[in-house]
């Protein structure tokens, strides 16, 4: 039991890597149950403090992961319509086109956003590449996330399993 632990923490660690660039894993989340596996050890000391604390640092990523495009959007000079429609936008884009509709969802929904807002197409252009950039600082983010996981996840193998 103690080697399929380890060997399905390790997978789900990696999986976590790559669902910070997959819109369809929440790539922090996901490497936190490896986290949690793999204090299931036999080998390994429980460490309630910590699962709790590295569980809400996911769980407030993958929020911010929904609001992070918007947030952009409202940066860069865009409106409430700017800002619904990057929301919108990535929840369409998710569902209709996958892992395309992630980046081009939130952009299109806020430049037509800002469109119905004002007809102003440059100031809705300029709206939209701030929600890309809040997009492209979400990614960063779970990224930076998981590879810190990645990073304790070596400790407690290196520290207690080997």
């Amino acid at each position: 039991m103690d080697i399929f632990l380890f060997v399905t923490s390790t997978f789900i660690i990696l999986l976590g890597i790559a669902g910070s660039f997959l819109p369809v894993l929440p790539g922090p989340l996901t490497s936190w149950l490896g986290l949690f596996l793999i204090h299931q050890h036999s080998g390994v000391p429980s460490n309630n403090s910590f699962l709790w604390i590295t569980f809400g640092i996911a769980l407030a990523v993958f929020f911010l992961d929904y609001i992070i495009p918007a947030l952009g959007t409202k940066k860069f000079g865009g409106s409430k319509s700017g800002i619904y429609g990057a929301s919108i936008g990535l929840v369409i884009g998710l569902l209709f086109l996958g892992p395309l509709g992630v980046i081009a969802g939130p952009f299109l929904g806020a430049y037509f956003g800002e469109l119905l807002q004002d007809s102003n197409s440059k100031k809705a252009l300029k709206a939209a590449f701030g929600a890309l950039i809040g997009f492209l600082g979400g990614v960063f983010l779970k990224f930076s996330i998981a590879l810190i996981y990645l990073y304790f996840f070596s400790a407690i193998i290196w520290n207690n399993l080997l």
